[in-house]
């Protein structure tokens, strides 16, 4: 009989102690696809895999670290949660709220966020915030309320969120037979970076787990390779940003929360931690839907474009295996779609209503 696939707490129960004893608050969330990709792998001379988060429930990695953070806020008796958001964590967090029966409250920066996203977080129940600032603003005002009002913080500071992210790299291993020589992810409030990191070292050493030790499962760790948007690049710049100012909405922040954890990232795992302009980014966006068939939004695209801007510097090992963590969705902001390459609108040609006429725009006259 096939697995149901259980979700992320029930299928790694015992690499996750932390979560002993809470309840499981679940969409079934984990298991995406681990997708070869035969073009970007002749493009860049090595193998390479696609993580593909946006085929979780609520269209991102973030439900991952949902799963588990509201699981822990419904064992410590929390009736609403908040986080601060620039769209996938609010989308997944009034989800995972509903599923437990709380209240949601979402902080989202003014004009800075994608409608696919806003559209989720609506649609599920959450009381939106609209705060006059960026996203560090609103991650401030959110630590402030946690701090003096009975809620619970659900952004990626609260360490269950990181928890629930590490199983990405579990399965990355369970599926290839052991960790990839090189992991690129995109880098926002690099919470993510900081979890895939976690996660390869725990598969790679005996580590405790809820009923004693586990035995290692990988042979090594992958390096750690990072990629900010250059309009929103910190880490990059070694300073915040005040005003971060990118196309990829999800990775527009200029002060990150887990700054110094992906710094541990990158240089623990003798990684790099790099900015790609936005164009790179869209074009790494098209390779990706017109070459793999795998629709991302664009900040998913930033670690294929980190890739590709490595490749063209000389600094990709032949034959080397490669996974590239796509973060979310293309519907999440699918306009970018609907633009060519010149930054135009894509038209759909007019036909008329006869065979031949669409034969021979299709070339097969």
């Amino acid at each position: 009989m096939a697995h149901q696939w259980r979700g992320v707490i029930r299928e790694y129960a015992e690499r996750l102690p932390t979560l002993a004893g809470a309840p499981v608050v679940t969409l079934n969330e984990g298991g995406t696809p681990l997708i070869q990709a035969e073009r970007l792998s002749a493009m860049v001379g090595a193998q390479v895999w696609i993580k593909y988060e946006g085929l979780n429930p609520t269209g991102s990695f973030k439900d991952r670290g949902m799963t588990t953070a509201i699981s822990v806020a419904a064992q410590k008796g929390a009736k609403a949660v908040i986080c601060a958001s620039t769209g996938n964590t609010s989308a997944s967090a009034a989800a995972y709220a509903t599923k437990a029966g709380m209240t949601c409250a979402v902080l989202v920066p003014e004009g800075k966020i994608a409608m696919g996203k806003l559209s989720q977080a609506i649609a599920h129940g959450a009381t939106l915030l609209q705060v006059d600032g960026n996203f560090d603003a609103c991650l401030e005002v959110a630590r402030k309320l946690a701090e003096s009002y009975p809620v619970e913080l659900v952004n990626s500071v609260n360490p269950a969120r990181i928890e629930g992210q590490k199983t990405a790299s579990f399965e990355i291993v369970d599926a290839l037979g052991d960790a990839p020589d090189i992991h690129c992810l995109p880098v926002g409030n690099a919470g993510n970076i900081t979890a895939y990191w976690r996660g390869y070292r725990e598969y790679a050493t005996e580590t405790e787990g809820t009923g004693g030790p586990l035995p290692a499962v990988a042979t090594k760790t992958p390096q750690m390779w990072g990629f900010q948007a250059a309009g929103s690049a910190p880490i990059v710049a070694g300073h915040p940003i005040d005003d971060p100012e990118t196309i990829a909405t999800a990775i527009r922040i200029g002060n990150p929360a887990s700054w110094q954890q992906a710094e541990t990232a990158r240089d623990d795992s003798g990684g790099r931690i790099e900015a790609v302009s936005d164009a790179q980014i869209l074009a790494a966006h098209r390779i990706l839907s017109a070459e793999e068939g795998i629709f991302v939004e664009p900040a998913s695209a930033a670690s294929v474009a980190g890739l590709l801007q490595v490749h063209e510097a000389g600094g990709v090992p032949e034959g080397a295996t490669i996974v590239c963590t796509v973060t979310g969705h293309g519907l999440k902001d699918p306009q970018w779609a609907l633009r060519g390459a010149d930054g135009s609108d894509i038209e759909p040609v007019k036909i008329s209503a006869e065979a031949y006429a669409a034969a021979s725009e299709l070339g097969l006259q």
